[in-house]
């Protein structure tokens, strides 16, 4: 069953997605901004002479602080207003994402060009802030976007081939492609393959919404007691459920007494009892692949065989109801404090089974003669004194494995005009 998500709903968890990929992005960015900024401006500050000597002429000391300070102050900016519109639901606009690109990226540009104002072409050119560009170009993979990193690797190649030929000159760059045009045309590779793992982290990325969506809806038509097991089955089954006959085995379980035995028990009591009590009953009927299709209070109904097609669906819902009274009896809980004696009723049959409710919730179901005898078979154990009643359609169903049934004869069925034959099993 493979429900996509609506475009919608895809594109508000898509915004929401980018923009915090886009804080993580800045907050990557601006953290070395700042240790790149107070390191190199301590070294300005307490090692300048070395510096000077290394240069060869005078440097300013606060240069780094006037190279880094106002990307660092950009940085911060952009993360102050990126998380206030993202606050109200806002995303930035697809011109301000460019912008911002071109605004970064021309920082290792302006490095290159202050290094250029007091070293060598071939110190500045050769140094750490030609690598700067591919921090950029891979940090750009966070923006989840093809286009984006792709066009950050052309800023930085056209930012790096403009600024060598305005130092060394149009002709200097020509002759000797090696070493800066192949690094700009490495820069614009590069921007390629992070687009590509940005659509990669997309497509995941919609994938896991998509998965989402379906186990909400999953969860909403079967309820949330659906086995993990079922679930990824209906997860790969095509089937909308939109209403179909289908053979299934219906269990109806009832608490005896239970009423009466509540009555004296503070709530948090009864809502505790519940739920130990349906919590080994639901696991026997997860591991026979049925499931809980709606709580009764103190009961349940189980369907067997749908919205999974289950041949052995009759064995299962027996195994799975003996299982019930063998753990009952293995943990000696007839006879607890709050004792829990039970009646289970099965019949296999047609029925009609589908999404039922309105346009705002729908939950799955199953309509018909078989879920109405099962129920009435679940009464009869009161008057029969049994645990687990089960109709002629159940006996032949399971074949051999009935040996241990005992046939109570024809009993009159409420709603039925002829007599039913029962047989217990427990």
């Amino acid at each position: 069953m493979k429900f996509a998500a609506s475009t919608p709903a895809f594109d508000r968890a898509l915004s929401v997605e980018i923009a915090a990929s886009e804080q993580i992005r800045m907050r990557v960015l601006a953290g070395p901004l700042a240790i790149l900024l107070l390191g190199d401006q301590l070294l300005f500050l307490f090692a300048r002479e070395t510096l000077e000597q290394f240069a060869g002429r005078l440097l300013p000391t606060w240069l780094p602080l006037k190279v880094f300070g106002p990307f660092l102050a950009y940085e911060i900016v952009a993360l102050v207003v990126l998380r206030y519109r993202g606050g109200r639901g806002k995303s930035m606009p697809t011109a301000a994402r460019f912008a911002n690109a071109v605004i970064e990226t021309s920082l290792p540009t302006v490095i290159l060009w202050w290094m250029n104002q007091f070293t060598s072409p071939l110190v500045a050119f050769g140094a750490w802030p030609t690598l700067l560009y591919f921090v950029f170009i891979i940090a750009s993979t966070l923006r989840l976007d093809f286009v984006l990193p792709a066009f950050t690797g052309a800023v930085a190649a056209v930012s790096y081939l403009g600024m060598a030929c305005w130092v060394l000159s149009f002709g200097a760059v020509v002759a000797n492609p090696i070493g800066h045009v192949s690094k700009a045309a490495m820069m614009v590779v590069a921007g390629v393959v992070a687009g590509l793992v940005a659509l990669r982290l997309r497509a995941k990325f919609r994938y896991a919404v998509e998965q989402a969506a379906t186990r909400d809806r999953v969860t909403n038509l079967f309820g949330q007691h659906v086995s993990p097991a079922v679930v990824d089955r209906l997860l790969a089954s095509p089937a909308d459920f939109t209403g179909e006959t289908r053979k299934i085995c219906v269990m109806f379980l009832d608490i005896r007494n239970f009423t009466a035995n509540a009555h004296s028990k503070r709530p948090e009591q009864v809502v505790e009892f519940l739920n130990a009590t349906f919590g080994f009953m639901i696991e026997s009927i997860d591991r026979q692949g049925g499931f809980i299709n709606k709580f009764l209070g103190d009961g349940f109904m189980a369907i067997f065989g749908a919205p999974l097609e289950d041949p052995a669906a009759a064995h299962h819902a027996v195994a799975a109801a003996q299982e019930i009274l063998v753990e009952i009896d293995r943990r000696d809980l007839a006879d607890g404090a709050w004792p829990l004696r039970v009646g289970i009723g099965l019949h296999i049959g047609d029925a009609v089974t589908g999404n039922v409710g309105s346009p705002r919730r729908k939950e799955f179901t199953a309509i018909g003669d078989t879920v109405n005898l099962a129920s009435r078979l679940e009464q009869l154990t009161k008057e029969h004194n049994a645990r687990l009643i089960v109709s002629d359609a159940i006996v032949a169903a399971i074949g051999n494995a009935a040996g241990t049934a005992t046939k109570l004869g024809a009993a009159t069925v409420k709603g039925y005009a002829e007599p039913v034959n029962i047989w217990r099993l427990g």
